[in-house]
């Protein structure tokens, strides 16, 4: 003789449990995953304050703009340095070279103690695996303080300006909401401004995907749809 059993489901207040166990678990990894970006632009957005003072530092100390003053010079007063500029009073091309002061800068900046870490200058673009020639932003990409026109701008020829090149690598979500942080949330006004697509002084160092700004909108946004991972900015001095 054969027996039947009931199948016994579950009780809606076993439903209910497992739903809200979901619920926390989602809103738990959600909110950490809000509280990584918000890291990652005080980050962003703290190294961005940190070179700028150090910079500004540096001039009202030795009375010279790092990277401009000449090595020959610098030495006397920064044990060490073996790079500098021509003394023109600028950060631009020094013997034909963008890299030369762009570089020289970070050498003078460390060894003057004004920034952490130790770089030693040159001639030439940095690779990936140089680690001794320019700061990274948390997205491993190099960091550049520079004159030039490598921006965004409302007109159709931007101004050339002292500028920080804030590093390649960052993806949109976190570069809008750091825009939101300090300037005014927009890729063309403000301080800061979306870099350069192509045609950059620094080359790739200086550019920035194209993909990270929607240019059907008016005035142009962030595109957050797109989700890029490879924009970059420059914050105007």
């Amino acid at each position: 003789m054969s027996r039947i059993y009931a199948q016994r489901g579950f009780t809606l207040v076993e439903i209910a449990i497992v739903l809200v166990i979901i619920g926390l678990l989602l809103g738990g990894i959600l909110k950490g995953q809000e509280l990584i970006t918000s890291a990652r632009v005080r980050n962003l957005a703290d190294q961005n304050s940190g070179i700028q003072a150090a910079y500004y530092g540096f001039i009202d100390r030795y009375r010279q703009v790092p990277g401009d003053w000449p090595a020959i010079n610098a030495a006397q007063a920064i044990p060490g340095v073996t790079t500098g500029g021509n003394a023109n009073g600028r950060l631009d091309a020094a013997g034909g070279s963008e890299w030369t002061e762009s570089l020289a800068l970070w050498e003078q900046l460390s060894k003057s103690g004004f920034i952490q870490g130790h770089f030693v200058g040159g001639t030439g673009a940095p690779s990936a695996a140089e680690t001794d020639r320019a700061p990274r932003n948390a997205f491993n990409g190099f960091v550049m303080l520079y004159r030039t026109d490598d921006y965004f701008d409302v007109s159709s020829a931007p101004s050339e300006r002292l500028n920080l090149v804030l590093g390649r690598g960052i993806p949109v979500n976190v570069i809008r909401e750091l825009d939101l942080k300090i300037d005014d949330g927009f890729p063309q006004t403000g301080v800061m401004r979306q870099a350069r697509t192509g045609g950059a002084k620094l080359g790739e160092l200086g550019q920035s995907s194209a993909s990270c700004v929607d240019s059907s909108a008016d005035p142009d946004i962030w595109h957050i749809a797109a989700n890029a991972q490879d924009c970059n900015a420059v914050y105007l001095y």
